[in-house]
Parts: C-alpha cells; structure tokens; sequence
C-alpha cells in the first residue's frame, strides 16, 4: 500500500481548489460561482418552456396541464431522494474550505453508492407500481390523467441518468467548479431540445408521441450526459473524483453524516412539493379546472421559474461559499455571502416581476395559451407572482447560506410552517366554508412566500449555525476492519 503522505501529496498536485472562495472579495465569489448555475438553470428551464410550446400547440393545454402534474409529483420523490446529494454538497464544501482533498473524495464515492441504491430500489418501483395512484391524488382530470401516465412513467423509470447528473453537478459546485456543470448542462439542453422536437411533434419515420415525446427526450438526454460527467470523474479530470483505493463496503461514518445533513433536506423538498402538489389539487376544484391547471402550470412551473432559475443559482453559490468558509474558519465571511447573495437576487427578481406585470398576455401567448379563461387565469396568477418573486429570491439565498452551514433542519421547520400550515391550512378551512375562488389560490401562494422569507432571515441572523460540526473517521472504516 502506498503511503497515505504520498498519495495526498500527489493528489494536490492534480486536485486544487478555488482560493478565492475562502480569500478574495465576497461578491466576486458568490457571482463566479453563481452565473454559471443560472445560466445553466436558464438554459435547461429554456428547454422545459420548448417542451410546454410544442406540446401546447401539437396536443393542448390538456398537454401543458400533464407536465405540470407529472412533474410535481415526480419532484415530491426526487426532491427527497436526491437530498443526499445536500448532504454530500455540505461535507464536500467543509472538505474543500479546509483543504483535505482526501476526504473530498471519499464523500464523492460513497454518495456514488447511495445514489445507485436509490435508482434500483425507489425511483424505478414508485414509477412502475404507482404512478397512476399518485395521478388520482391531485384531482388530474381524465384527459390529464391519459396524457400524464406514460409520461410520468417514462421519467420514473429511466430516472438514472438525471439522478447522477444531479449527483456530479451538485458535488463540483460544492468544491467550488461551477463551470464543469454548466458546460455538462448546456449539452443535456442541446441533446434534450432536438430529442422534444424530434419525438413530440414526429419526424420522418420517427412518429409524433406528443406528451410522451418531451419525457423520451428528457431521459435520452440526461442518460447520455449522465455517462459522459461520469466518465470525466473516472478518469480523474475533474476537481473531484474517487478514492484511489476504491472499496464497495460503506463507510457509515460518511454515510451517517450524509443522512444527517441530507434527511431534513429531503423532508423539507417534500414538505414543499407536498404543498405544491395540495395546490394542484386545489387548483383542480376551481371552476374550470383543466384550464386552471394549465394556467397553473404556464404560469408557475414555467414563468415563474425566472426567478427560482436565478435564485437556486444564487442559493448554490451561497451554500458553497458559506460552507467553504466556515470549514476555512470564516463564520463573518459565511454572512456576508448570504446577503451578497440576497442582493444580488431582488435584482434579477425584480427585473422578472416587472415583465409579469407589463406584458402578461405576451409571456402567456409564448406557451399557445390564447383561450379566453386560460390567459385571464394566467393575468392573474402572474400579478400575484410579481410580488412572490421578492420574497422568494431572498428566501432561497438565505436557506443557501443555512444548508451550506449545515443547518438543514431550519429550513425543514420553515418550510413546514411556510409551504404547509399556512397556506394548505387557509385553503382547506376556506373550502370548508364556501366555494374557492382562483384569488384565494393565489393569495396563499404569496402569503407563503413571504412568510418563509421572514423566517429564513431571522433564522440566519440569529447565528447558531457557527456551532455546527461535521465529523467522520479520519481513516476510511473499510480500511480500518481489514
């Protein structure tokens, strides 16, 4: 065996991360790490706004109204099953803010190995056995429900691919590389935007799938990206890669931070698309339901997402700069970051919120909604998301800055309070009480939004985080048994 001295002396020579996210000027990191994770976000969002055109005006709104319920359940499971990838992003970034590339490395290859558990044994079941049954829950209408099935199904069962791009994207951001994944991204984009054109809407001997064709094209894409990013981190080209020793036996003192940190995030991302799945379901009793849900979904999972594209980038250069920091031993550097990040946010918001306002009906006709109720329910929506978009963007960075600090049980509590009691609680007393009217829908989702930024700052402010530990063995425990 070659000594532990010399393998970490050469892995420096190979492996170096970013000084200026523990050394230089806060703004300048949080924006180097941040604008390639928007532009990425905005890029494959872009691709989601393809999907939703071409099946709007190949299928109808029936089509616009089967993505957005197929995806919000597919984020309820995904959402939890990749919170590990948080715990992984956590440790990572304490890992690379401290300088001991070794342990980096470790945390890499045993969220590897988690991550394969979750594509055999959770994400493929749930999509065979019981996508219709989830479908059923949300009040999806019976031409929904037809145009949702096989494609919920589809996103289930060849989930792998998306599952470890997410893996690989989230742990080079951790280590302070936000480029790898944009450029990684960007192809998925490409791959997955001439995949929907293709499948959707037919092509030579190739028929039109519709709905069905923009999920094919998803998982294609993700699947070819997925092997090419772990090719990468194979063959050592990467910032981050696995141990040179390499053992399939789990290392529980990584694995039990990876959940520790991990779990409350996985709660809180179902806690939140368990909230956003109720609204669904209350969108769903309004009068005209189908086209509520297919305004819903324009307006919410598609527009709105400018801002939240934005503001994740945002959250991830502040999870990482805090992490990174406070790892490094600079907890004043770690507020700092957050309120960079913040600021940075209401301006791009802001700037989103405005086009809600002046040009709704524009924004509305991009995705083919012309029908009458449809735009004057999208007007409408987009009015009270003008406000949202505020509250939200300051919300994410702060919940960035607590979760790269790792406290991911806030944000958990926040959420709870935020995204469930509050709104779901006004709308299932209201409903009890008389008839729902679209404005009550859109009144809890801004009440949320704001209540989970007042939250989310006071709970950053109060500094608790500082005293936040990470630990696992200094010697790998497969190594340590043999």
């Amino acid at each position: 065996m070659r000594d532990s001295r010399t393998m970490t002396k050469d892995a420096k020579k190979t492996q170096t991360f970013d000084p200026d996210i523990v050394h230089g000027p806060i703004s300048r990191a949080v924006w180097k790490l941040a604008w390639p994770t928007m532009l990425q976000n905005i890029i494959a969002g872009a691709q989601g706004i393809v999907d939703h055109t071409l099946v709007g005006h190949f299928v109808g709104f029936t089509g616009n109204a089967a993505i957005g319920v197929s995806w919000q359940i597919f984020l309820v499971v995904i959402v939890f099953v990749v919170s590990v990838f948080t715990g992984m992003g956590i440790l990572v970034a304490r890992f690379a803010g401290a300088g001991e590339p070794d342990k980096v490395n470790r945390v890499v290859f045993q969220g590897f190995l988690i991550a394969l558990f979750m594509i055999l044994f959770v994400l493929a079941p749930v999509g065979l056995f019981f996508a219709s049954d989830l479908l059923g829950l949300l009040n999806a209408a019976p031409a929904v429900h037809a145009e949702a099935l096989p494609y919920l199904r589809t996103l289930f069962l060849f989930s792998f691919g998306m599952l470890l791009y997410y893996m690989i994207a989230g742990v080079l951001r951790a280590a302070g590389d936000a480029r790898t994944p944009l450029r990684l991204g960007v192809a998925m984009t490409v791959l997955n935007l001439i995949g929907s054109i293709i499948l959707i809407r037919g092509w030579g001997p190739i028929p039109a799938f519709g709905t069905l064709g923009a999920a094919m094209g998803t998982v294609i894409a993700s699947g070819i990206v997925a092997v090419y990013g772990f090719y990468l981190l194979l063959t050592n080209k990467l910032v981050v890669r696995f141990p040179e020793k390499i053992s399939w036996r789990p290392d529980w003192s990584i694995i039990r931070e990876l959940f520790r940190f991990g779990l409350p995030t996985g709660f809180q991302g179902i806690a939140m698309n368990l909230g956003g799945a109720a609204l669904v379901g209350f969108v769903g009793s309004l009068p005209y339901s189908a086209e509520a849900q297919a305004a819903y979904a324009v307006c919410y999972t598609q527009l709105f997402s400018l801002v939240t594209w934005t503001s994740v980038g945002l959250m991830a250069a502040s999870s990482t700069v805090s992490g990174q920091n406070l790892g490094a031993g600079f907890p004043d550097r770690t507020r700092r970051a957050a309120r960079t990040g913040a600021m940075f946010g209401l301006i791009l918001a802001g700037t989103f919120a405005t086009l809600f306002v002046l040009i709704p009906d524009k924004l509305l006709g991009v995705f083919g909604i012309g029908e009458p109720i449809v735009l004057g329910l999208g007007t409408e929506l987009l009015g009270y998301l003008s406000l949202s978009a505020l509250f939200v963007t300051v919300a994410l960075n702060y919940t960035g800055a607590l979760q790269g600090a790792g406290d991911t049980r806030s944000p958990l509590v926040i959420t709870l309070i935020s995204q469930l009691l509050v709104p779901i609680g006004y709308l299932t007393i209201t409903q009890s009480t008389r008839a729902l009217e679209s404005t009550d829908v859109w009144g809890a989702i801004l009440a949320g939004h704001i209540l989970r930024c007042v939250l989310s700052v006071a709970r950053f402010e109060q500094g608790k985080w500082v005293h936040i530990k990470v630990h696992i063995d200094e010697t790998p425990e497969s190594e340590a048994d043999s």
